[in-house]
């Protein structure tokens, strides 16, 4: 048996646009609601959700048996947590907050095995389908998309030499923290914080490094996608939950005599 071949790694090496979705409600049965959609990736968040090893798993059988492939931020730049969500198959992984070259070396070298890197060596894990994957070890490191999140000026600084490091796939940008650390707390889609972004952003283009966001603002994530963006994920399934239901008793509300907010 051979080793899948991870889409969403071919993908942003072709430069092809990736539409994704952020997942946080933690549940397999959640996330099977949003698994058919036909986004190209998903982000299994375990640094602000619930999510635990478990409740990602179930999210990752889910999105195995689609097109969209699912990739878990980590909670923090973790060797040992990077070992076991890639025992247990997780396609792709994004660091967040890389400060520095040399955290973005450790970053790749968790998901590398000796002598390349620091991954412990399990051959019976859910990755390798209990040991049945005869190239796993040939082939995952070429396959497991890593992404690197910058999220201070700081970072944004360094996103060139970030980028430089060898196993990097991606260079994400995070508004939300980045806004925070311009003091616009908040404020991820202030033109301030996108001119900071912006111009880090085609640097990186330049150079061939695919580059990516967050945004819950579709038109906003088009807009960016169409200046060169390569991987965007355009909304929040919390969000998309809460704005939902809140339109939906707001409808209902303004037709009944009587009812207030």
């Amino acid at each position: 048996m051979k080793l899948a071949h991870n889409l969403f790694t071919a993908a942003l090496a072709k430069g092809d646009k990736q539409i994704g979705l952020w997942i946080s409600l933690s549940n397999n049965f959640a996330a099977e609601v949003v698994a058919h959609t036909g986004f190209d990736w998903a982000l299994v968040d375990m640094e602000h959700s619930p999510n635990d090893y478990f409740s990602v798993l179930g999210q990752l059988q889910v999105f195995a048996a689609t097109n969209t492939t699912a990739i878990v931020r980590v909670e923090w730049n973790d060797a040992v947590a990077v070992k076991r969500l890639l025992d247990l198959g997780a396609p792709g992984l994004l660091f967040p907050m890389i400060q520095s070259v040399e955290e973005a070396r450790a970053a790749v070298a968790a998901t590398r095995y000796p002598p390349h890197g620091i991954r412990g060596v399990s051959g019976a894990t859910r990755a390798t389908k209990f040991g049945r994957v005869t190239d796993y070890t040939q082939r995952v490191e070429r396959e497991t998309t890593v992404l690197l999140q910058l999220e201070t000026r700081a970072a944004v600084e360094q996103a060139e030499a970030i980028a430089d490091v060898d196993g990097v796939h991606g260079i994400f940008f995070g508004p939300a923290d980045i806004a925070a650390d311009m003091g616009k707390l908040g404020k991820p889609l202030d033109p301030e914080v996108w001119s900071l972004i912006r111009p880090a952003a085609q640097k990186l283009m330049a150079k061939g490094m695919p580059v990516g966001t967050l945004v819950n603002d579709p038109a906003f994530a088009a807009e960016l996608l169409n200046e060169g963006f390569t991987f965007v994920a355009c909304g929040t399934d919390t969000v998309l939950l809460a704005r939902a239901s809140d339109t939906l008793l707001q409808k209902v509300r303004s037709r009944v005599a009587g009812q207030t907010e």
